[in-house]
């Protein structure tokens, strides 16, 4: 079975803290990186990144990482293959609290 592809996440904080996106990615060697941050992602809003703006490789494997400030991280457990120029977006919702957090996968828009 392949991965869903595409070529944006974004994520709404819900939660009561500051979040920032970043992607973590398989790349061809099979090692596990990770991208820099997005920037704050304040309670109430909501933030689309393209993957294009983030050096990955066309074809990684690709997994939403939120980076709670002062809080507990969370890594999204669905991954997707990341195709460069693909306008579909994997929008994601996080909740809680800064040390008990939950991300959820809301839908794919394409």
């Amino acid at each position: 079975m392949s991965l869903q592809k595409v070529g944006n996440f974004s994520l709404h904080n819900g939660g009561g803290f500051v979040a920032r996106m970043k992607f973590a990615y398989i790349d061809d060697e099979g090692q596990k990186k990770s991208t820099r941050e997005t920037g704050d992602i304040l309670l109430g809003q909501t933030k689309t990144a393209k993957l294009e703006e983030f050096d990955i490789p066309d074809g990684a494997l690709v997994y939403l990482h939120v980076d709670v400030v002062w809080g507990k991280d969370n890594e999204a457990a669905r991954a997707f293959t990341y195709e460069r120029g693909n306008t579909c977006t994997a929008a994601y919702t996080i909740t809680g609290t800064t040390l008990s957090n939950t991300l959820g996968l809301i839908d794919v828009n394409c």
